[in-house]
C-alpha cells in the first residue's frame, strides 16, 4: 500500500473511532450512567485537552518555553463572556461567534507580544511570558467592565460535552496537519537548529510569531468554553498556578507530542479527583510527577512520537497473524 492511501486509511479510522468514542460517551451521559459531577469532570478534560495541545505548539513542537499561557485563557475567557452578557443572538449564533472573538483578541495579543518577546530566547523569553500572564491578570483585576477583583457573574452555561468534544478534536487535529505543511515544517527546523534553519533561508521571528499567534488563539478558545461552562469568572483563577498546570501536561505527554498531551491532560484532570483528600498538595503532586518524569522518562510518556489507532491496529492484527511455531515451542 503506498504512503497516500495509508494515510487516506488511518485518517478514516481515527475518525471512525473518535465518533465511536463520542457516541459511547454521549450515549452514556445522556442515559444518566454517568454522574453529572463526572461529566463536569470529562468536560474539564476537554478544555484542558485544548489548553495543553495549544502549548504544545509552542512548547514543545516550536520549542520555546512559555510561562504565561493563563494569560491567554483569560482574555478568551473574558472577551467571550463579556459578549454573551452584551448580545442578544441566538445560542447557536451566539456562542460560537463569542469563541471565535474570544480567540480572535488573544492572538492578537499574541502578535502583540509575540513580536518583541520572540526575539529573546530561553530563560528571557520564558521570564517575558511568565510577566505578561501576571500583567493581564492585574490588568483585569482593576478593570470596572471586568468585574473587577470580584469576578463576573451571570455567564450563560453554553459550554456542553458536545460543543468542548468536536471543538477540541478539531483544533487538535488543525494543529497537527498544519506540522505537515510547508509552515509547519520551518517551525519544526527552528526548533531543531535555529541558527541553521535561518541559514537557509527560514525567517525565524515570522514563524516564531505564527506559532506563537495560533498558539494564544486556540488558548483564547479553550477559555470561552471555560467561562461559559464555569459561567463564573474570577481573575485570581488564571494565575501562575495555571500556567504551569498547562506546561506540566505539556512536558508530562512529550514536548511536541499532541497525542502526549491529550493522554497528560486526562490523567492530569483525573489526579485531583481520585486524589480529592490531598487537594491541598495538588501542586506538590504535580512537582512530583515532573521530577519523576525527568528522570525517568525526560522526553515524556509519548516522547516526539503520536499515538495512532491504525499503528495500533496493524500491530496487534500482526502479531495475530504471526504463524505460532508446531507444538507451541520455539525453534532451537
Amino acid at each position: 500500500m503506498d504512503k497516500a492511501k495509508w494515510t487516506s486509511l488511518c485518517r478514516r479510522r481515527n475518525f471512525l473511532a473518535l465518533v465511536l468514542g463520542f457516541g459511547l460517551l454521549y450515549g452514556l451521559m445522556s442515559s444518566g450512567f454517568i454522574s453529572m459531577q463526572y461529566q463536569g469532570i470529562i468536560i474539564t478534560i476537554g478544555i484542558y485537552v485544548l489548553l495543553a495541545a495549544s502549548l504544545n505548539l509552542t512548547t514543545g513542537v516550536l520549542g520555546e518555553l512559555m510561562l504565561g499561557h493563563a494569560g491567554f485563557m483569560s482574555i478568551g475567557a473574558y472577551t467571550a463572556a463579556l459578549f454573551t452578557l452584551h448580545m442578544d443572538l441566538p445560542a447557536l449564533v451566539e456562542f460560537p461567534l463569542a469563541l471565535l472573538l474570544g480567540g480572535a483578541l488573544a492572538a492578537v495579543f499574541g502578535v502583540l507580544i509575540g513580536i518583541p518577546a520572540l526575539r529573546l530566547r530561553g530563560d528571557y523569553l520564558a521570564i517575558v511570558t511568565l510577566g505578561f500572564g501576571e500583567i493581564i491578570r492585574v490588568v483585569i483585576q482593576n478593570l470596572s467592565f471586568t468585574g473587577g477583583g470580584r469576578g463576573l457573574y451571570g455567564i450563560d452555561e453554553y459550554t456542553t460535552f458536545p460543543w468542548v468534544f468536536w471543538i477540541a478534536a478539531l483544533s487538535v487535529a488543525v494543529m497537527y496537519a498544519m506540522i505537515g505543511t510547508r509552515q509547519g515544517r520551518a517551525i519544526l527546523s527552528l526548533r531543531e537548529n535555529e541558527i541553521a534553519a535561518e541559514a537557509v533561508g527560514v525567517p525565524g521571528t515570522r514563524y516564531k510569531v505564527l506559532a506563537f499567534t495560533i498558539s494564544s488563539f486556540f488558548a483564547g478558545v479553550a477559555g470561552g468554553l471555560y467561562a461559559h461552562y464555569i459561567t463564573v469568572l474570577d481573575p485570581a483563577t488564571f494565575d501562575f498556578n495555571m500556567s504551569i498546570e498547562i506546561l506540566v501536561m505539556v512536558v508530562l505527554g512529550g514536548m511536541g507530542s499532541f497525542t502526549g498531551s491529550v493522554l497528560a491532560a486526562v490523567v492530569l484532570t483525573l489526579l485531583p479527583e481520585l486524589l480529592r483528600d490531598l487537594a491541598d498538595y495538588r501542586m506538590l503532586i504535580y512537582s512530583v510527577v515532573l521530577v519523576l518524569m525527568m528522570i525517568l522518562r525526560p522526553q515524556g510518556l509519548l516522547g516526539k512520537r503520536e499515538f495512532s489507532l491504525s499503528r495500533l491496529w496493524e500491530r496487534l492484527t500482526a502479531m495475530l497473524k504471526k504463524p505460532v511455531p508446531a507444538g507451541g515451542k520455539g525453534e532451537e
